[in-house]
């Protein structure tokens, strides 16, 4: 290969080395810049231990509740749907009133 074709080929990408020089920078600078990750971990734990505990807790009520659901024969949700299908109108002639 010639010089000149090297030096072709370098300026045909010299775009796509601008953009990676310059990504790189960035990267390099806010890497260097941004906190540790255990200072990241040591400020938020109370937000990490409260969410475990919630999630537990959810876990934990959720099991007792499809229990007291199995004791009354019930399917999960039936007594929720006879309720919503209690409040429903029956059926009426009248037509519903348009507004505007």
């Amino acid at each position: 290969m010639k010089p000149l074709d090297i030096q072709h080929k370098l300026n045909r990408y010299r775009y796509h080395f601008i953009v990676t020089i310059l990504v790189s920078s960035i990267v390099a600078f806010l890497s260097s810049s941004a906190p540790s990750l255990l200072t990241v971990l040591a400020y938020f734990w109370p937000l990490f231990a409260s969410t475990a505990v919630l999630v537990v807790a959810i876990m934990a009520f959720g099991g007792v509740s499809q229990l007291a659901t199995e004791d009354h024969g019930e399917k999960v949700g039936e007594g929720l749907m006879g309720y919503v299908v209690a409040a429903r109108p029956e059926h009426t002639d009248e037509e519903p009133r348009r507004f505007g």
